[in-house]
C-alpha cells in the first residue's frame, strides 16, 4: 500500500497486559511478537472502527484509542538507505536500510536500527550518526 501524503508516524502504546481488544483478530499474534512499545508506526488508513498501522514491510489493524500522534517527523523512515556519519576507528561505515525505528519519549529522539547485507546490525544508532546515502 503506498504512503499517504503527508505521512502521520505515532506510537502504539499497547502491551499484552491491555488484552488483546485493541489488535485485530487477524493481527494478534504477529503484532505481540513486534513488541509495539517504544516503536514508531506510519498510519496509513483509517475506518470507523479501526487504523492500519505500517511497521517496515507489516501492516496492522489496530484500535484508534492507543494510537498517539508525533508531531515530530522522524530523520529516516523504513526503507531510507543511510549510512554511519562516524564509524569507529579501523572499522568501516555500517551502510544499511532502516529497519527499525525507535522514539525515546523520555530523551525526545527517535533512534534507528540498519540491516546491512540482507543482516540486522544489533546497535541501534542515534539519528546524529546517520545521513542519507
Amino acid at each position: 500500500m503506498p504512503r499517504p501524503k503527508p505521512v502521520v508516524y505515532g506510537l502504539y502504546s499497547w502491551t499484552p497486559d491491555y488484552g488483546l481488544r485493541y489488535i485485530h483478530p487477524a493481527n494478534r499474534r504477529t503484532f505481540e511478537w513486534l513488541e509495539p512499545l517504544g516503536k514508531v508506526f506510519e498510519k496509513i488508513d483509517e475506518t470507523d472502527d479501526w487504523i492500519m498501522l505500517r511497521y517496515d514491510e507489516q501492516q496492522f489493524k489496530v484500535s484508534r484509542e492507543l494510537f498517539t500522534e508525533l508531531y515530530m517527523r522522524p530523520p529516516f523512515s523504513f526503507g531510507d538507505l543511510v549510512v554511519e556519519t562516524d564509524p569507529a576507528e579501523d572499522q568501516p561505515a555500517h551502510e544499511g536500510l532502516i529497519s527499525d525505528v525507535y522514539y525515546d519519549e523520555a530523551a525526545d529522539a527517535f533512534r534507528f536500527q540498519l540491516v546491512e547485507k540482507k543482516r540486522k546490525i544489533k546497535r541501534v544508532f542515534e539519528a546524529r550518526e546517520l545521513e542519507l546515502q
